[in-house]
């Protein structure tokens, strides 16, 4: 008999930076969602007390943009 999903395991991650790692991993992400993520990211106050991981995941966003679409 197999087991509900516990709590933890159906949750959103609720965090941008973990929101942008899930969105630029999975290669279904549609463009409008990752755009929506750049510019949730500008907006994000929380990420911009350092500016080492705005940067990256800035450059993670940009760079999942400009790659293939997955087939």
């Amino acid at each position: 008999m197999s087991q509900p999903a516990s709590r933890e395991d159906s949750v959103q991650p609720t965090r941008l930076s973990e929101r942008i790692a899930q969105a630029v991993d999975s290669r279904t992400t549609p463009i409008s969602q990752l755009l929506r993520l750049m510019s949730a990211l500008d907006a994000d106050p929380s990420v911009g007390a350092n500016e080492n991981l705005r940067r990256d995941l800035r450059q993670r966003l940009r760079a999942r943009i400009g790659a293939p679409l997955a087939s």
